[in-house]
């Protein structure tokens, strides 16, 4: 049985032999055949002019190979494309090897030029000729490009065994490179990924492949080689060459023809990209792969994601679905529990690095701008990798918990070969259901025509969401503006109840301070009233003051004073009747003047109040 890098090997010769698109179909008759690719070419296609022959069975006609450049009489016939088969030819067919002209496109950093030699010249005279053109000394000029490697400049072309066109490019490393603002923009390229949309002539059809611009074709990189971008259109074929040993001389070599359409950019070989045959038909040999997808036995999720879209970026490019980073519950979250109106389908993809279908479904499917576009919009998507077995067994765990065992059987019961597996999965109030199961043996059209119908039932189911939240905010939204009602009008009622508390503790406490001030007053009135000196009587021997007082109401009182008396006693006086000089001005009348300035402790005689005076009381400002 053939290991799964021959398969991809085996798939890859069969349809670009038979021209059949269908995996599926290009799968189920090399089956028939039991990978026997002769067998299933010989099936499909009846062979007229010889058949196709293994390079180890059987014995053939031994006759002249020719390539792309030969010209083989009208008897002869078209060599096959296969890498491992050859068409084999009538022999004792001998055809003479006219002189033949080679075409050279000779790239040089902005520069190309075009040298036209016979093939009888050595490389030598194309040096010279570049030499004149480009104003490089020969000693200073490496021309690159070449198909073999032992080439100097005494080497005849006629033994290169070249095409008829051919791309070449001059490196000079001693000579000053450009100028900054040309490095910074060849700096720029290095770090930008370009999309190589290659049309295969064969079978006729068109792959999209993704490499950064650092990549390199032999020494150029991808920036230096002046392809458009970001896309460039190429397009491959097969081509056959001469034998390059003795041994080799029954064989016929195959290697890959590209051809660009911009002017001048000319790629002989796809493995100068960094591409095989089986990256051209989207199916990169398991051997190549340096890391796995995802590490064996990952404790956290997320960390085992992060490293899952690294490897898919370096692999397929970056225009690939955002990969949700987290656990599977956290894309249930994600996905399921929002608003209804911000809801997404999940979409779980699982790979598998060991199936024929895995770089196909990848590279062509799920890196396709119009996919990666409409799940970016519409789906949650995570990814786990079912390689190794105990991620296997780990994501079945998750999946008969999640999804219940009749989808973790379904999944358990898939082949290696039907994998890559896409799970389109709908939240739901009691459940998550798994609407559609995707295999890898489809197409972008079929592939988009799934998720758009995974799309409309979700639509529908969304729809019905919305009305029922829409239903519930609005009952929600009446409840609280009653509640939000109940609620200020008992905070108006307590509000309005604590500002007549406050009120009457005001008064209250105003009251109590009236009636302390009072009875300080009160106090003070009776303390100065008994401190009085005894009023003088009218037959007093000592010379005696009569003072009369007119208060604010307009009220008099009258009494008489020993003229030796101070004013402080006068004072004293009228704060004992209620009028505290603090708070009243005694004023005279002639001259007019205010008496509580005058000094205390002189006496009536000496401030001028004898033997009589009427004073008048006036509350201060």
């Amino acid at each position: 049985m053939a290991s799964n890098m021959d398969r991809e090997m085996i798939l890859a010769d069969f349809q670009a032999c038979t021209g059949i698109e269908n995996i599926d179909e290009a799968i189920t008759l090399l089956e028939q055949n039991n990978w026997d690719l002769v067998a299933a070419i010989n099936g499909v296609i009846p062979q007229e002019n010889g058949i196709l022959q293994s390079e180890y069975g059987g014995e053939t006609l031994q006759g002249p190979a020719y390539g792309p450049t030969s010209h083989p009489t009208a008897s002869s016939s078209t060599p096959s494309s296969s890498s491992a088969f050859r068409h084999v030819v009538p022999s004792r067919q001998i055809v003479e090897r006219q002189p033949r002209m080679l075409d050279f496109r000779v790239e040089y950093r902005d520069r190309n030029v075009d040298v036209v030699l016979e093939d009888s010249c050595t490389v030598g005279e194309i040096k010279h000729i570049l030499e004149n053109e480009l104003q490089i000394p020969v000693s200073k000029m490496l021309l690159k490009g070449w198909k073999t490697g032992d080439i100097d400049d005494s080497t005849v072309l006629k033994t290169l065994h070249l095409p008829k066109n051919n791309s070449l490019y001059v490196l000079t490393p001693d000579l000053p490179p450009p100028s900054s603002s040309n490095s910074g923009a060849l700096q720029e390229s290095l770090n930008q990924n370009f999309m190589l949309i290659i049309t295969h002539r064969e079978v006729q059809r068109e792959y999209n492949l993704n490499f950064s611009g650092s990549s390199t074709i032999q020494e150029m990189t991808l920036a230096a080689s002046g392809l458009t971008y970001p896309c460039h259109r190429l397009t491959v074929g097969r081509r056959s060459s001469p034998a390059q040993t003795r041994e080799q001389s029954e064989e016929q070599c195959t290697d890959v023809h590209m051809v660009s359409d911009s002017d001048g950019d000319d790629f002989e070989d796809a493995t100068e990209f960094g591409v095989d045959d089986g990256e051209m038909f989207g199916m990169a040999s398991s051997a190549l792969r340096k890391s796995p997808m995802m590490p064996e036995n990952a404790e956290n999720e997320g960390d085992a994601l992060l490293q899952f879209t690294a490897e898919f970026s370096s692999r397929y490019g970056d225009c690939h679905p955002v990969y949700f980073i987290g656990s599977l519950e956290a894309a249930f979250q994600e996905a399921f529990y929002g608003k209804a109106r911000d809801r997404k389908l999940l979409a779980i993809y699982l790979h598998h690095d060991e199936s024929v279908l895995t770089n196909v479904f990848c590279s062509q499917m799920l890196c396709a701008e119009s996919i990666v576009s409409y799940l970016s919009q519409n789906f949650i998507t995570w990814a786990w990798d079912m390689t190794k077995e105990a991620n296997r067994a780990r994501f079945l765990t998750m999946c008969t918990r999640h999804f219940g065992s009749v989808v973790a059987q379904t999944i358990r019961t898939q082949k290696t070969d039907q994998f890559p597996l896409f799970l389109i999965i709908m939240g739901k109030r009691s459940s998550n259901e798994v609407l559609n199961v995707i295999q890898g043996n489809t197409t972008v059209d079929e592939l988009m025509m799934r998720l758009m119908a995974a799309m409309e039932i979700f639509s529908a189911q969304q729809q019905e969401d919305i009305k029922d939240e829409d239903e519930r905010e609005a009952r929600e939204n009446v409840k609280r503006e009653q509640d939000e009602a109940y609620r200020i009008s008992l905070e108006a009622d307590r509000a309005k109840r604590e500002a007549q508390e406050r009120e009457q503790a005001e008064q209250f406490r105003l009251e109590q301070i009236r009636k302390e001030q009072e009875e300080e007053r009160e106090a003070i009135r009776l303390s100065l009233e008994q401190a009085l000196p005894p009023e003088p009587k009218k037959e007093s021997t000592e010379s005696v003051s009569k003072l009369r007082i007119r208060t604010p109401s307009g009220e008099f009182f009258e009494r008489r004073f020993l003229a030796s008396s101070k004013l402080q006693v006068v004072f004293d006086f009228v704060a004992s009747k209620g009028y505290p000089w603090g708070e009243f001005k005694l004023l005279g009348t002639f001259p007019r003047r205010d008496v509580t300035q005058l000094d205390p402790n002189k006496s009536l005689l000496e401030v001028k109040l004898y033997p009589q005076e009427t004073l008048f009381l006036e509350a201060k400002e």
